[in-house]
């Protein structure tokens, strides 16, 4: 629901403890949250284009009650945390409710800043394009969220925003960029425009610590 509010949590831990951070978030932190009304919607670890032992996780929040205690109740009395930071986000077009993802893949963090004049463009693109993306690449759209700015930010303020797709592997990442025929090449049209609209863009790929039917076992990083 879009009264739900979603926390962005990145976590830089101490070398080769991210594995027994994620194991003491889902015993420890877990059930804390839920006990505040949260959920703790995923775990990732890198990847490409993060640090091995940096964890990105986000915690989702219904109605919005509890989310501003979201970073003390995900991290306290769990070791081996050199620094944490957190952001809130209000979901955009998805997620229409909160669904934490379950099957394991790649997952792409993609962060954009868009001027203020090209957001309502950016999501028109997003919706356009994402039903032909999935259909296409065997993928999955997790969330498009928009990050909360202090105090509300300035009106002309760039729209910061956080894109999680989830494709099955590595290779169709790579497929995904390179359209076959006539409707991959008009979902590929969109994405462009988009990514044309933006000040500015970054994307690292992780894999799913929490994912319900298999474990990633490969040393990415």
């Amino acid at each position: 629901a879009l009264t739900d509010l979603y926390v962005h949590h990145r976590l830089a831990c101490e070398p080769r403890a991210w594995a027994d951070v994620a194991q003491a978030l889902q015993a420890d932190a877990a059930p804390r949250l839920a006990t505040a009304g949260g959920v703790l919607f995923g775990i990732w670890r890198s990847q490409i284009g993060a640090p091995r032992d940096e964890l990105n996780v986000i915690t989702a929040w219904p109605g919005g009650a509890g989310a501003d205690h979201a970073a003390r109740l995900l991290t306290e009395d769990v070791g081996s945390i050199r620094k944490a930071s957190a952001s809130a986000m209000t979901p955009t077009l998805r997620p229409e409710r909160i669904e934490p993802p379950r099957r394991q893949g790649n997952f792409a963090f993609r962060w954009f800043e868009t001027p203020a004049r090209h957001w309502d463009e950016f999501l028109a693109l997003c919706a356009g394009a994402w039903p032909g993306f999935e259909a296409s690449y065997d993928s999955q759209v997790i969330g498009l969220w928009r990050l909360r700015e202090p105090d509300g930010g300035a009106a002309d303020a760039p729209v910061r925003s956080l894109l999680l797709t989830r494709r099955p592997d590595l290779a169709m990442w790579e497929r995904s960029k390179i359209p076959q025929g006539a409707a991959e090449e008009e979902v590929r049209r969109k994405l462009s425009r988009r990514y044309d609209l933006c000040d500015w863009t970054m994307v690292h790929t992780t894999t799913l610590l929490t994912a319900d039917d298999r474990a990633d076992t490969a040393r990415w990083a």
